[in-house]
């Protein structure tokens, strides 16, 4: 029996055998989720498309999060 909470079967079925979570706690969060979601794009479910559609949200959400930091803070008189 799969132990879904600890090591659910996708996690290890990238063909390298690499564990997503070693390369992914060394990004932020949404580069880390979007990187998550095209590791195991295919593998969780039968649709893809939906992974790749959640990768590309959190790296839509990446980019107005830095678009934002680069917007100058307006000043306060």
């Amino acid at each position: 029996m799969a132990d879904v909470v600890n090591n659910p079967p996708h996690y290890n079925q990238h063909p390298s055998g690499v564990e997503c979570i070693t390369i992914t706690e060394h990004m932020n969060f949404n580069i880390g989720n979007a990187v998550k979601y095209l590791w195991r794009a295919g593998l969780k479910s039968d649709d893809p498309k939906t992974d790749l559609e959640k990768a590309r949200w959190y790296v839509d959400r990446e980019i107005q999060r830095l678009r934002a930091a680069q917007t100058p803070a307006k000043t306060r008189r």
